[in-house]
């Protein structure tokens, strides 16, 4: 079996029934322990699932093996009011979404440690099974099914007494199908590569480089950089996204600060930047379809999606030998501009705000399992001027509303 089929395999192990859409459509955060204090890890890494945020942080975490599942109930909604008919529709055909992820980290002598983690990236999904754009002629249920998994191997390097260096690969592999949605094919320049085409795949690869620097025994700083994860096309959808079906993962970048008052207790706060508008397909807004430039033409219309920056606040506080608690809260800008919201009844990504909580408990010396709560508040971005005059004018509104419930298990290793 080639090694492009194992990884294929191991991905597709990852994004079956996964569906995430918290800061844009990126996770909150990775790692159970990390996923309780609103996804805080660039300079307060938890485990082996801190090569998903900062790989320099493997030399500040114990040698281990864990394994997780996040149980994810989004709640997705639009309401389409043209001349004064309002009409609500329930995205949430599917409810219930499952993504599993798995971390390794080993010690190398004092100042080398690598490790590898397999883990979603994110995602989106809509199921309609009254279609919101019956009434401009479209037929069947629709929705689209996004899913992104990263395998990641990586290495860091302890420099000196306070500063760590680290740097992982991103080989990606994401899943997309779109329903429902053939009346766009009029306006496209492949239409028969629009909708209904059942799920298409692509691989990828992508580079994570980060830095963890210790200023005293009190404060940590970091710093962590993904470049754009560049994809293969979608040739099923040659027709719905720009470029001919291109759809990379964007690049992003943050800065973190760690600070630990006393032996039990940790405060961290992450600041994230998500270049969503780097990407053609997500980035270019619709206005552009009715310019006269078509459906997956080069640098063609997508969902109109800004670049937002994100705010996490998160820390932990042992209260015991065995039994430490974790919560946490960010915010995000909105990524969903209030003119691009008739396409986006199908990727409603428009969550602002976020609050977890969680702990862990250890099993003796080497074993512990944790558990991170998380609650999306609802967020509804109200359209203006989104509905464009081809499709008769007025509003579409989006809503967004999640919970989940993540559970792991981690062994240390001797």
């Amino acid at each position: 079996m080639s090694i492009n089929r194992i990884l294929g395999l191991a991905a597709m192990i990852v994004v079956a029934r996964q569906a995430n859409a918290t800061n844009g459509y990126f996770l909150e955060g990775y790692g159970t322990n990390s996923k309780a204090q609103a996804g805080v890890a660039i300079a307060l890494p938890q485990d082996s699932l801190t090569v998903a945020t900062n790989p320099a942080g493997l030399t500040a975490v114990a040698d281990g093996i864990t394994f997780g599942v996040e149980v994810f109930r989004p709640r997705r909604d639009a309401t389409l009011d043209q001349d004064g008919r309002a009409e609500e529709f329930d995205g949430n055909g599917t409810r219930t979404f499952y993504l599993p992820e798995f971390g390794f980290s080993r010690h190398v002598g004092d100042r080398i440690a690598w490790g590898v983690a397999l883990y979603g990236n994110g995602g989106l999904d809509t199921n309609y099974g009254s279609n919101p754009y019956a009434r401009f002629g479209a037929r069947g249920s629709a929705g689209v099914d996004l899913q992104q998994a990263f395998l990641t191997p990586a290495l860091s390097v302890k420099i000196n007494d306070s500063n760590s260096l680290g740097v992982a690969l991103n080989v990606a592999y994401q899943r997309f199908e779109a329903k429902g949605i053939g009346l766009f094919a009029n306006f496209s320049e492949a239409p028969d590569d629009v909708s209904n085409r059942a799920h298409d795949d692509s691989t990828g690869a992508g580079i994570r480089l980060g830095w963890l620097g210790t200023l005293n025994d009190y404060v940590r700083v970091g710093a962590s950089w993904q470049s754009k994860t560049h994809m293969g096309r979608f040739d099923k959808y040659s027709g719905l996204f720009a470029d001919g079906g291109s759809f990379d993962i964007p690049e992003s970048y943050g800065l973190g600060l760690a600070v630990r008052p006393t032996p039990a207790l940790a405060i961290g706060l992450d600041w994230q930047r998500i270049l969503y508008s780097a990407v053609p397909a997500v980035g270019n807004g619709l206005e552009s379809l009715f310019a006269g430039v078509p459906l997956g033409a080069s640098d063609g219309p997508g969902f109109g999606w800004r670049d937002i920056s994100v705010v996490k606040l998160g820390g932990s506080y042992a209260i015991s030998e065995t039994v430490t608690l974790r919560a946490g809260a960010s915010k995000s800008q909105q990524p969903v501009p209030a003119s691009q919201t008739f396409f986006n009844i199908l990727a409603p990504g428009v969550i602002e705000t976020h609050l977890t909580a969680g702990g862990s408990w250890k099993l003796g010396d080497r074993n512990e399992i944790s558990l991170a709560w998380l609650h999306a508040f609802k967020k509804t971005v109200n359209g203006s001027g989104s509905i464009p005059s081809a499709f008769g004018g007025g509003e579409a509104n989006v809503s967004l509303q999640e919970d989940s419930l993540a559970v792991s298990f981690s062994h240390g290793l001797k």
